[in-house]
């Protein structure tokens, strides 16, 4: 992936770190106020994630095309537990936190791709990409 920009996630200042960047990306690709707010959101919930389950992880965010279509990648890859049963861990309401259980499932309906893999005691990695609307 060219100009991505690698986060640490150790803390939360780091959080902010990756939203700022995300956000960056994102108005150099030209995506609307609204989106860039939500592409902040998407990148606070996975990080946050990251900081809650794993302590540590990484984000790697950068532009992405498709054919015509540009957009963002961003990447949250940790080395935590893992997700015992991602269908239970994607349905709203369900937590093994303390919250209300609307990060992930949240996360895939503000994002236009969705992808997670996780492995018990070796980590997880989701990956989501949303795409610049197109004017027509």
């Amino acid at each position: 992936m060219a100009n991505e920009t690698f986060v640490t996630i150790a803390s939360v200042s780091d959080i902010i770190t990756a939203r700022e960047h995300g956000r960056n990306i994102g108005k150099a690709l030209g995506f609307s106020s609204t989106d860039l707010t939500i592409i902040a959101t998407i990148i606070s919930e996975v990080a946050r994630n990251i900081l809650l389950y794993a302590k540590t992880g990484e984000m790697i965010l950068g532009p992405t095309k498709n054919g015509t279509r540009e957009g963002i990648i961003i990447i949250a890859k940790d080395k935590g537990p893992g997700i015992p049963d991602i269908t239970l861990a994607m349905h709203d309401g369900y937590s093994t936190g303390k919250g209300l259980g609307l990060g992930l499932p949240g996360v895939r309906r503000l994002t236009d791709e969705f992808e997670i893999i996780s492995e018990v005691g070796k980590g997880t990695t989701v990956t989501v990409r949303k795409w610049v609307m197109q004017n027509e």
